[in-house]
């Protein structure tokens, strides 16, 4: 096992969990809902409650959905917090499939009154999304609205996009909170320092978290794992795209379904390299 980097890849889903998923130390986490979310000092998130991630449906031949970050705040607001390493044929139609999950479980048998806590899905991206490719705005905020007056019918339902390759400035450039998260997102496995900006800074935390030497040996080995897991779904999805560039055509996408599967790829990262189903790979196999 040969690591070269001082710090972890905050892209792999070993790096996110081990710096954003903490039941014991939420404040990291909540530095950044709060950059993202944009509230008023009085309205910030101040605790943060873990919820189990992996939601099932009422009926077992259903499917379920795995999140990568279910939480809650002291005040019952519900967030989905999504890692999403690379683009994905209707990731925007999966994001809103995932809210209807904790919108459902607020249900209350009996006398209910169909009063819902706001949910909010928090994408973030380590990719552009097409529709916005040529606008600058990095971060977006969608709600129910009119399409006539441009008002918000209805606030409780939030899909937000946070497209972090769309920040190209470098460390002296950056004017906001979020933008540092941002930056450190990018760079942080290819750092050594912590840089002078952020000595006094809630952030400086993830450089401590993400040290590799510090972290026991069990855990460095499941970083390992999860690095190559990584590196392998960019290779796959970029080959995926050349195949597909060159020829487009559903046979095309079966031979790399299955190039992948005697690879030991799993079904989640061929799914998102070439754009079938889990049940067709799944039939593959």
């Amino acid at each position: 096992m040969c690591q070269t980097s001082r710090y972890i890849n905050l892209f792999t889903d070993f790096g996110f969990k081990k710096i954003f998923a903490d039941p014991d130390n939420t404040d990291l986490l909540k530095s950044l809902l709060n950059d993202i979310l944009q509230f008023e000092d009085k309205r910030k998130i101040k605790n943060i409650i873990f919820k189990n991630g992996e939601l099932l449906p009422d009926a077992p031949e259903d499917r379920k959905a795995i999140i990568d970050l279910l939480c809650e705040d002291e005040i019952g607001n519900q967030f989905i917090v999504e890692l999403q390493k690379v683009s994905q044929e209707h990731f925007q139609s999966r994001a809103l499939y995932y809210t209807s999950f904790p919108i459902q479980q607020q249900g209350i048998k009996g006398g209910w009154n169909f009063e819902l806590a706001p949910v909010y899905f928090i994408g973030l991206l380590n990719f552009e999304i097409d529709r916005f490719k040529d606008r600058p705005e990095y971060l977006h905020h969608g709600k129910i609205t009119d399409i006539y007056t441009q008002e918000v019918m209805y606030d409780k339902l939030n899909m937000i996009y946070l497209e972090i390759p769309k920040l190209k400035k470098k460390k002296e450039e950056l004017s906001s909170h979020l933008e540092w998260w941002m930056y450190v997102f990018q760079n942080l496995h290819n750092m050594t320092d912590i840089p002078q900006e952020i000595e006094n800074d809630i952030i400086k935390n993830t450089f401590n978290k993400a040290e590799f030497a510090s972290m026991p040996k069990g855990e460095q080995e499941k970083y390992h794992k999860n690095l190559k897991v990584y590196r392998d779904l960019l290779n796959s999805v970029d080959f995926a795209y050349k195949e597909g560039r060159e020829e487009g055509r559903e046979e095309e996408k079966l031979e790399i379904a299955k190039s992948l599967i005697i690879q030991g790829i799993d079904t989640q990262t061929i799914s998102i390299a070439t754009g079938l189903s889990l049940d067709e790979i799944d039939g593959l196999r």
